[in-house]
């Protein structure tokens, strides 16, 4: 092998960065451990929320300082979170949403709420065509306004479009045609907006990583909080609309006398509360983590030394010249502390009559502090009874980013004619005081008015602004110009309980696997399956390290990728020491029959075409799949590339060096050393015997899909699905009657993993729309369970946080309009995957006989897992139904048939290469030289399966069984449907 050197220098270098990179991950979770250890010490009643609470504050402690030192490096708790390992939601917990943007709210408000007849209904009659179209909401309004009008009314009309806001682009003397074109730019622009204020706002929420992405055209954004916990939070933040405001502001000055109030009480309250608490009796432990967040063991003595300003740092006004729109600054962690003492009843009390409806709002963008640490301004905004802004943002007519003299960037804003009216009257009143923009309840920005503004323009600027920022400030501002409401379609909610109990059971499972392959290629190998083994951890590690690197996200089908590619990569190493076997056999050395192995014409020919099969169905997943299937379809890329490199390269450095060193090479054991020695089976002459069975099983199974049915999971056919953990066994059936009456019809209950928790389907209200609906679901949840969750409130049962006892344990709702764009994409996914791979084919061997031979085998093994499916799923006691995740495992099965006959094929034509036709005996002798590689495969990558089956979470039961069952079809489609196919329509074509 040439080059020996740089690959060496490459498999040490790329090793050492993939340790260097998830030893990140590695002291990660030594802090994020240590904060639990807080937690609990700190929380005596388990309570998820209080201990969030207190593992969010010891985190934000440590956010700044030195946690990790490398010697030439040192890293902070924020730096290393932001390197580690990314886990996905079915690991760490979180949220999962795909938001809808009403494109039929951005109508009316572009219509100025019109009441045309026609205009109305055709709004009324696009709402009903879209739960049974794919097409984008303006097209179907469109159509539906195109009919109703007859030539008469026009979209231009002033009654409808043609509006004053409107007046610059679009004329009466517009078609209908025209007047769409704009109206999809307005809309474009619109969900441009909305796609910015989520952005904002979860750049604020403080989970790590977060992921927002539109979803092409249609006005979808997805949205992905890993770690989120107060689900309620995220909700609402999605969810609601955004909200421009103008306020005018009180100065330092007009609010320090009350924060000096504010301070002394404060102290008195920490003081009372003090005298009340029990002095902890702590370990060393606890009085490390103590130090840590600068806190004594000894309660007491800490909190009467606290007041408001411990946490509130005023802007003391000591000169006119000090007088200013900020009152105050805080540290960032801090802010809920503050927010909490002064929204405090006694608190309040001590605001005087000139400031009685003062509210205080943070600034949107946070600075460095003095102590290294990121500090927030505070302002104290004139409100009133009824919290009415005296200017809204609907008055803003068009905002953009601009340069100030000073070549700084601003964000210029423009007024309607009654805004122009209101900011001039604002701005007059106020000379000389200062007036806030405010937008999502954050400050951005509150200048001293020098004069009054009359030609309704404004700015906003401000010292740390930087042009990108400008840009996505202008983008929200327009917010304020139309409506566009979001509301969450489809969401995913795993509770962290839920993530933590996934990762122990995937890291067993993953163990295992790994632990069953490595002592399984040892006994067949020996000292070659030891190099093997080698290669295999090397190529765990490139995996994982540059998972780590690169930012993926890591999810359980993710791991099942992983482990579905440590099979294809123990896969090579078979095919490659078998071929050596074969040339050792024939009486060639080791070195020649090491190179032979090692060589195009040996196994490196039937390894690459089947690792480019599996490589194109990744791609087709990658492409039409989404969420999990995604993460699945990544890791199975990355796996099969670095499998390909530590299989051919690696494995060839250890055994080169055994080689040279004279070691008896065997490449077996005494116990495998006659296996599949002098095979010769007549596979072809049982073919019809095979046609039969095959047939049957087909019969069968389509019988059943056709009169049983396929059980749909609610992403194909809609509905929400509930996870729900009991004290005690529960009884599937007297669950369903017991939720009969609050959800009208009785749900699909079901046992999930042990007798102690349900999963509870339901279509309960699914069609219809409203942010209150979700809510109003999961409350009738919780009075129908009532019975069964003890003293368990409300508020623990709903999803998110630890759950110590009852309660919902994870969540996914999906909307019917979106599930049946889920299988569309599912079905192409899957037709595009068959036609890849068909083609691929035709062009790697030249012959329509063998793309024929397995495009049939892989139909048959798709017929025969989705009998299988059809038969169980009522018997079986884990989840068989069809959604995304079986249609990665179909998919998977696929490519893993494909695996299979592609070698098979490779070795007949080696065998046919330069003769006319294909024989039977050729074709058996084929058969029978690869049925030790075929065997010896499918053994390591069944023993992978199931201990994932049988160790692995829950929720990837179902996947794995039907990978399973594909493994053992499609080995013997390979054999007995592939193989005997391709000889029939070749013999078909040469009698032609």
């Amino acid at each position: 092998m040439q080059n020996k050197g740089l690959i060496k220098l490459f498999a040490i270098l790329f090793g050492l960065v993939s340790i260097y990179q998830l030893s990140f991950t590695f002291f990660a979770n030594k802090v994020e451990d240590s904060a639990k250890q807080y937690a609990k010490a700190n929380v005596s009643d388990n309570n998820g929320r209080s201990l969030a609470r207190y593992e969010r504050k010891y985190l934000d402690s440590v956010a700044n300082k030195e946690v990790v030192n490398l010697g030439f490096a040192k890293y902070s708790y924020d730096d290393i979170r932001n390197k580690e390992m990314n886990l996905g939601l079915d690991l760490k917990g979180g949220i999962n949403a795909i938001l809808q943007v009403s494109v039929k709210d951005i109508l009316i408000g572009l219509s100025n709420d019109s009441q045309n007849t026609t205009f109305k209904q055709a709004l009324t009659n696009a709402d009903e065509a879209q739960k049974d179209s794919q097409e984008n909401y303006l097209d179907l309004f469109y159509n539906e306004f195109e009919k109703l009008s007859n030539d008469g009314v026009k979209l231009s009309d002033p009654s409808i479009f043609g509006t004053k806001a409107l007046r610059d682009k679009i004329d009466f003397n517009k078609t209908n045609e025209q007047v769409k074109s704009t109206l999809q730019e307005e809309i474009n622009t619109s969900i441009n907006t909305a796609f910015e204020v989520l952005r904002s706002r979860i750049d604020k929420f403080g989970v790590v990583q977060p992921n927002i992405q539109r979803i092409g055209t249609s006005g979808r954004i997805q949205v992905e909080l890993p770690g989120a916990k107060d689900i309620d939070r995220v909700e609402k933040l999605l969810q609601s609309t955004a909200e421009l405001q103008f306020w005018e502001v009180h100065t330092n000055a007009d609010v320090q006398s009350f924060f000096f109030a504010a301070n002394a009480k404060v102290a008195e309250m920490l003081k009372d509360d003090s005298t009340t608490e029990k002095v902890k009796d702590t370990t060393k432990a606890d009085n490390d983590i103590d130090d840590l967040l600068g806190e004594s063991s000894d309660s007491t003595n800490v909190e009467t030394q606290k007041n408001l300003f411990t946490y509130l740092f005023p802007n003391v006004a000591q000169s006119q010249q000090q007088v200013s729109s900020l009152v105050a600054q805080a540290r960032v962690q801090d802010t809920a502390k503050v927010n909490s003492f002064l929204k405090n009843k006694e608190i309040t009390a001590l605001l005087p009559n000139n400031l009685k409806y003062t509210k205080f709002l943070w600034d949107y963008k946070s600075q460095p502090g003095a102590d290294g640490t990121e500090v927030i301004g505070l302002y104290a905004i004139k409100s009133n009874r009824k919290d009415k802004a005296p200017i809204d943002g609907d008055v803003i007519a068009d905002a953009k980013q601009e340069y100030d003299q000073l070549s700084k960037p601003v964000v210029s804003m423009l007024m309607n004619g009654s805004g122009t009216k209101q900011w001039a009257k604002m701005t007059s009143e106020n000379v000389g005081k200062y007036v806030a923009v405010v937008l999502d309840n954050y400050v951005y920005t509150a200048p001293v008015v020098n004069g009054a503004i009359t030609g309704g323009s404004t700015q906003i600027s401000g010292g740390t602004m930087t042009v990108t920022e400008a840009q996505d400030i202008s983008t929200v501002l327009k917010a304020g110009k139309l409506p566009a409401p979001a509301r969450i379609i489809q969401a995913q909610v795993v509770g962290p309980s839920l993530g933590k109990e996934s990762i122990d059971a995937s890291l067993w499972s993953f163990g295992l696997a790994i632990i069953l392959v490595l002592v399984w290629m040892f006994l067949y190998y020996g000292k070659a399956g030891l190099y093997a083994n080698i290669a295999l951890v090397v190529n765990i590690l490139f995996i994982f390290g540059w998972l780590a690197s690169f930012g993926a996200v890591l999810t359980l089908p993710g791991i099942a990728g992983i482990i579905l590619t440590i099979g294809m990569s123990v896969d090579a190493n078979v095919i490659i020491f078998e071929r050596i076997k074969e040339a050792l056999n024939g009486g060639k050395n080791l070195s020649e029959s090491v190179d032979e192995g090692f060589s195009f014409k040996g196994a490196l020919s039937a390894i690459i075409d089947a690792n480019i099969t599996t490589f194109l169905t990744g791609v087709i997943l990658f492409v039409f799949g989404t969420g999990p299937i995604k993460g699945f379809a990544y890791t199975l890329m990355l796996g099969i590339g670095t499998s390909l490199f530590t299989a051919i390269f690696i494995t060839r450095l250890f055994i080169d060096g055994g080689v040279n060193k004279g070691s008896n090479l065997t490449f077996n054991t005494n116990i495998s050393k006659d296996w599949f020695k002098n095979i010769n089976v007549e596979f072809l002459q049982k073919r019809k015997i095979a046609y039969i069975i095959s047939g049957f099983f087909i019969l069968v199974g389509l019988v059943s899909i056709f009169t049983v049915g396929l059980k749909q999971g609610v992403d194909f056919k809609g509905g929400r699905s509930y996870i729900v953990r009991f004290d005690e066994a529960m009884k599937s059936n007297e669950v369903a009657d017991a939720l009969k009456d609050v959800f009208g019809s009785a749900p699909e209950v079901k046992t999930y993993g042990s007798d102690h928790q349900l999963k509870i389907t339901t279509a309960f209200k699914i069609d219809e729309v409203g942010k209150e609906v979700d809510q109003n679901v999961q409350s009738a949840l919780y009075n129908g369970l009532k019975p069964y969750l003890g003293d368990t409130t409300y508020e623990d049962f709903k999803p998110g946080f630890e759950k110590a006892g009852n309660g919902i344990m994870s969540y996914m709702k999906v909307e019917p309009t979106i599930a049946d764009d889920i299988k569309q994409a599912a079905l192409w996914a899957v037709l595009g995957s068959l036609i890849v791979v068909f083609l691929y084919i035709l062009l790697r061997f030249r012959k329509m006989a063998y793309s024929i031979g397995a495009v049939v085998a892989v139909f048959h093994d798709v017929l025969v897992v989705l009998g299988v499916f059809s038969l169980l799923y009522k018997f079986m006691p884990f989840d068989m139904e069809i959604g995304q995740s079986f249609i990665a495992a179909i998919l998977t099965v696929v490519g893993y048939s494909l695996n299979d006959t592609v070698v098979i094929f490779d070795r007949i034509r080696e065998f046919t290469e330069g003769k006319n036709t294909v024989t039977a005996s050729l074709v058996n002798k084929a058969l029978s030289s690869t049925l030790g590689r075929t065997i010896n495969t499918s053994l390591t990558t069944l023993l992978v399966m199931l201990a994932i089956f049988f160790f692995g979470g829950d929720s990837i039961k179902g996947f794995m069984f039907a990978l399973i069952v594909g493994v053992v079809v499609g080995t013997y489609s390979s054999l007995f449907v592939a193989t005997p196919i391709m000889f029939d329509v070749s013999k078909k074509e040469e009698n032609k």
